[in-house]
């Protein structure tokens, strides 16, 4: 059985990832709902930018600085696994 830890990870079974699609490094919207966790694959490549966009912004010391050339190795690798899954589910 899965158990918290003390970063408030909780590690999903393959078989569940399995089910609901989640491959290494897939955005999921976590929520409450009923006094249960829910979690679904976030789809919409355009929020989960957004999303990204904002967290840069925020932890940006340059505001008005938002090119992708500034950003560090993980937040680059993190914008092109967004937009690859983006085509490939335009090209589906």
């Amino acid at each position: 059985m899965p158990t918290v830890d003390s970063k408030g990870r909780i590690v999903l079974p393959k078989e569940v990832r399995e089910q609901l699609g989640l491959d290494v490094g897939t955005e999921v919207d976590v929520r409450e709902k009923d006094g249960k966790a829910v979690v679904e694959p976030e789809t919409d490549p355009e929020r989960i930018i957004e999303r990204m966009e904002s967290l840069v912004e925020r932890a940006s010391p340059d505001p008005t600085s938002r090119r992708e050339d500034d950003l560090d190795a993980y937040a680059r690798d993190h914008a092109e696994t967004i937009r690859r899954r983006a085509r490939r589910a335009d090209d589906e």
